[in-house]
C-alpha cells in the first residue's frame, strides 16, 4: 500500500447540499490546466444544477449510472455506442459547429456518425468503392475548392455508405475487408470520380442501450439515405460532412440530426456518354456535387470570432486561450 502522507490542497469544512458544488469545484482546482479547470467546473455546475432543478432521485440516478455502463459495454472496435448516443442526443451536430464553423458559401460539416473506419483502400478514378451486388450503381463527379473557387489537388476524399440492405461492411458478422467505403485523391483541377451505389434509408442500431432509449421516448432510429464524407487536405481544416438524398421520407426526421438542407442531393441518370467512359449502363445514377472547404486558419479565426461572441460579458476569470477557446484566466 503507498505510504500514508500528510494531505495536501484545500479543507473541505462545511459539507452540505448547498456547499457540495463549490466543494467539488474547489477540490479539482489544484492543477494549472485552465481550460480543463474550466470544463470539469463547467460540468460540475451543470450536473449538481440538473440534480437540483430535477429533483434527480436515487433510483433515477442509479438507472442513469446502470444505462452509461451498458453503453460502454455495447461500444468495440467496429461499433460506438457513445458516439450514437451522442447523435440521438443531438450532441454530436452541436459540437461539429462549435468546432469547425464555416461561412455560408463553403460545404457545411455535419456529424461523423459510428461506422467510420481507419482502413478504407485509396481508388483510383472511376474506380467502385463497392463489391458486387451492394445496390444500384451510382456515378460521382465532383470538385474541390477552396473558398474563393480556387481548385485543391491531391486532397483525400474519403467516403462510405450502407449496402442495399441498409447495413454497413461493419455490420456484417464475416467482414474481412473494407467494403462500401473507399478514399479518391482530387486531380490537378480539383476533380474526382468515383463509382458506389445508391445509398438507401436505414435503421441506427438500435438492438443495445441507445435503441432501448428511443423506443422508451417513442422515437423512431431511422437515417435518411445518405453517403458520408472526410475531405482532407493540408493546411486546411477538415471536413466532415455527408450528402442527403432530398425528398427521402426520413429527411426530416433523421434519427440523429445530421440533415441540412444544403446537403441535399438529386439524383439524375448517367447517360450514354459516361456510361460507356465508365464501364456503366446508361439508366445508371449519377450525381454531381462540387465541396469547397476552409483553410486552418480561417477556421481558427471563426472559431475565435464566434467564441468571443459567445463569451460576451462573461465573468471576467474567463479568457480567450491561444486556441481561441474560453479558459480561466491564469492564477496569480
Amino acid at each position: 500500500m503507498p505510504s500514508k502522507t500528510t494531505p495536501k490542497g484545500p479543507k473541505i469544512t462545511n459539507m452540505t447540499d448547498e456547499t457540495i458544488t463549490e466543494n467539488t469545484i474547489l477540490v479539482n482546482s489544484q492543477h494549472k490546466d485552465m481550460r480543463l479547470m474550466f470544463l470539469l467546473q463547467k460540468a460540475v455546475e451543470h450536473l449538481h444544477d440538473f440534480a437540483r432543478e430535477t429533483r434527480l432521485t436515487t433510483d433515477e440516478w442509479m438507472a442513469a449510472i446502470e444505462f452509461f455502463t451498458a453503453v460502454g459495454k455495447m461500444c468495440s472496435d467496429i461499433r460506438q455506442e457513445f458516439i450514437l448516443l451522442s447523435d440521438t442526443m443531438g450532441l454530436s451536430v452541436l459540437v461539429d459547429a462549435i468546432s469547425h464553423p464555416k461561412p455560408s458559401h463553403v460545404t457545411v460539416g455535419t456529424l461523423l456518425g459510428p461506422f467510420h473506419t481507419h482502413d478504407a483502400e485509396e481508388k483510383h478514378q472511376g474506380d467502385s468503392i463497392c463489391s458486387e451486388g451492394k445496390g444500384e450503381p451510382l456515378l460521382i463527379e465532383g470538385t474541390l475548392t477552396d473558398s474563393t473557387g480556387k481548385p485543391l489537388a491531391d486532397a483525400s476524399i474519403d467516403l462510405w455508405h450502407c449496402d442495399a440492405n441498409g447495413l454497413y461492411d461493419t455490420q456484417y458478422e464475416h467482414r474481412e475487408d473494407p467494403d462500401m467505403r473507399g478514399i479518391v485523391k482530387t486531380k490537378e483541377d480539383g476533380s474526382f470520380v468515383i463509382k458506389c451505389t445508391r445509398p438507401v434509408p436505414y435503421a441506427i442500431p438500435h438492438d443495445g442501450p441507445v435503441g432501448k432509449l428511443l423506443q422508451k421516448l417513442n422515437r423512431h432510429p431511422y437515417r435518411p439515405a445518405h453517403i458520408h464524407f472526410i475531405i482532407k487536405k493540408e493546411g486546411y481544416d477538415e471536413l466532415i460532412t455527408a450528402l442527403y438524398h432530398k425528398g427521402d421520407p426520413y429527411e426530416t426526421s433523421d434519427a440523429v440530426f445530421g440533415v441540412k438542407t444544403p446537403l441535399l442531393f438529386t439524383l439524375s441518370k448517367v447517360g450514354e456518354e459516361k456510361a460507356k467512359k465508365y464501364n456503366m449502363k446508361p439508366d445508371d445514377w449519377y450525381l454531381k456535387w462540387d465541396f469547397s472547404i476552409v483553410t486552418e486558419e480561417e477556421s481558427r479565426n471563426l472559431v475565435l470570432e464566434n467564441n468571443k461572441k459567445a463569451l460576451g460579458k462573461s465573468d471576467d476569470k474567463v479568457v480567450i486561450n491561444s486556441d481561441g477557446l474560453p479558459e480561466f484566466a491564469p492564477l496569480d
